[in-house]
């Protein structure tokens, strides 16, 4: 029984999980998810709230269920893990959620040796890497929704900075899901325009402070948010729908996902965020993307920051 990319799972059902889910009903990515959950109550609440909006939306399957029923599935997307509280880094959370892992990837792997699995619980980058090495997945097959959600946050800011539609602006924020990470300026454009002519054509002319100011915001957005209403869930939800759709769909879209880097941009087996091609295989290969010595030398330090945590681990 092979598995079929129109069924997904998601494991963890708390606020991203949930709304991840609620995402991909509403846009028909999949025509069948399964939730699981620790807490089985919470799987089954989610599945019939969301399940009540299938009349308003595309005929779909969504029900709460357990490990054997990844069987089949495509898309194994894990959500699982402790959330990050007010004040806390995204690096303060990985011992936590590296245990949990580390009692779900073995659950998975029993059931299911053949799915794409997209990690989405932080510190991202870091949990990719141990889920990985947990699974025996090909390279190509696990990667992490890494600065899909940054790099959309990047784009709204400069969409409403520019007064433009954030959908023409292609700017990506690289390196780690976290305080190491770099926007990469020097590629920045708005349909083809560089960045920093747009922002003449609008009257800016101090792009250092400019640049210094949204990248700042970009950085601290999910500090603010979680200030602000306690957790982060709708981007995010929105940024996995995307990450599915470029899977299911073969789009070879080209996404700022993390996926293990071997020998590109002088770097070496560490997962971070880079623009790359993704299909039905997944990570299909990362693009030739240019950076100034400046962004290299900061995704260096950020690639740094993250071995140092993953040598840290016990695997």
């Amino acid at each position: 029984m092979g598995v079929h990319m129109r069924k997904a799972a998601m494991i963890g059902c708390g606020f991203v999980g949930s709304a991840s889910v609620y995402s991909l009903m509403q846009a028909a990515v999949f025509s069948e998810i399964v939730l699981i959950d620790a807490n089985k109550d919470k799987a089954e609440g989610e599945a019939l709230d969301i399940s009540h909006g299938l009349p308003f939306a595309k005929p779909m399957d969504i029900y709460a269920g357990d490990y054997p029923d990844l069987a089949d599935a495509g898309v194994i997307i894990i959500s699982a893990g402790a959330a990050q509280k007010p004040g806390e880094t995204r690096l303060d959370l990985v011992k936590k959620n590296t245990a949990i892992f580390k009692s779900i990837i073995p659950e998975i792997v029993r059931y299911n040796k053949d799915a794409i699995m997209i990690v989405v619980a932080n510190p991202v980058d870091i949990l990719t890497q141990v889920a990985l090495k947990l699974s025996g997945y090909p390279k190509n097959r696990v990667f992490g929704s890494g600065t899909t959600l940054d790099s959309a946050r990047f784009k709204y800011l400069l969409g409403q900075h520019l007064d433009v539609d954030s959908r023409s602006i292609h700017a990506f924020i690289i390196g780690e899901h976290g305080d190491s990470e770099i926007a990469a300026w020097s590629s920045a454009n708005v349909s083809g325009v560089p960045i920093h002519k747009f922002c003449e054509m609008r009257g800016y002319t101090d792009h250092d402070a400019e640049t210094a100011r949204i990248a700042e915001e970009v950085k601290n957005s999910a500090y603010e948010i979680i200030q602000k209403k306690g957790a982060t869930y709708y981007g995010i939800g929105m940024s996995v729908r995307r990450i599915c759709e470029a899977v299911v769909r073969d789009e070879k879209s080209i996404l700022p996902v993390s996926s293990y880097i071997e020998g590109k941009y002088g770097l070496d087996g560490v997962c971070l965020s880079m623009p790359a091609i993704v299909g039905s295989d997944g990570v299909d290969s990362l693009i030739p993307y240019e950076l100034s010595d400046e962004e290299l030398k900061e995704l260096h330090k950020s690639a740094e920051t993250l071995k140092e945590v993953m040598d840290s681990l016990d695997l």
